[in-house]
């Protein structure tokens, strides 16, 4: 068979992509996501007892702003990563920005703080479990944000894999905010962080594998 007949025959079935399938694809990945991470810290942690009154301080607010913000960011990324040809620009600037608001944050509350109080402050009551149980509330997360990408074309898969893991810290640490008992600022910027790391390098080192093509 010459190589025009080949390239005919392979044309001849061809049907265009539906407009905005990545969007959707993402969509599914995002919303099955978040309720498997929400319903994996009702069933294995519950709710904090005391979630009806601190909902609405500003404590907990900040608590949860900042890995929503991450997850938001994360998610941005992962799409235009997922795209050939599409730069994150000012965006891979942007994705630390959510940290760095709650580092200051930590660094003034520390500051501010009668030393006595400031061992506290930083390891809380649940520090030994905390990043751990972060980390593995993301996972239903980075796996439905590894099979987006798996979907698309990413030409830098290990960043691409970074990003899903990115994204799926900040959902795993807003669930788990539903549970945990911690409100203070340098508790938050060191085990919740330490928490949305793990699987931003697990997703790091997945999608190099996996997202090649």
């Amino acid at each position: 068979m010459k190589t025009d007949e080949l390239i005919g025959l392979l044309a001849t079935d061809t049907a265009p992509v539906p407009r905005q399938v990545g969007e959707r694809r993402l969509v599914v990945a995002l919303g099955a996501g978040v309720l498997l991470g929400v319903a994996w810290v009702l069933a294995q942690f519950g709710l904090r007892g005391d979630l009806a009154q601190v909902a609405g301080t500003a404590p907990f607010a900040l608590k949860v702003a900042m890995p929503l913000a991450v997850a938001a960011l994360g998610a941005a990324a992962v799409f235009r990563l997922g795209h050939p040809g599409m730069r994150l620009g000012a965006l891979g600037v942007g994705l630390g920005l959510p940290v760095l608001l709650l580092w200051l944050w930590a660094v003034w509350v520390w500051a501010g703080a009668d030393p006595t109080q400031r061992d506290s402050l930083l390891w809380g009551s649940t520090w030994r479990v905390c990043s751990s149980n972060v980390a593995i509330t993301a996972l239903p997360m980075l796996a439905l944000a590894l099979w987006y990408l798996r979907g698309l074309a990413p030409t830098r898969p290990g960043w691409a894999g970074a990003a899903a893991g990115w994204l799926a810290g900040g959902v795993g640490a807003a669930a788990y905010a539903l549970h945990c008992p911690e409100m203070d600022a340098p508790f938050l910027a060191v085990w919740y962080v330490l928490g949305m790391l793990v699987p931003t390098a697990l997703g790091a080192l997945i999608g190099s594998r996996v997202l090649r093509w």
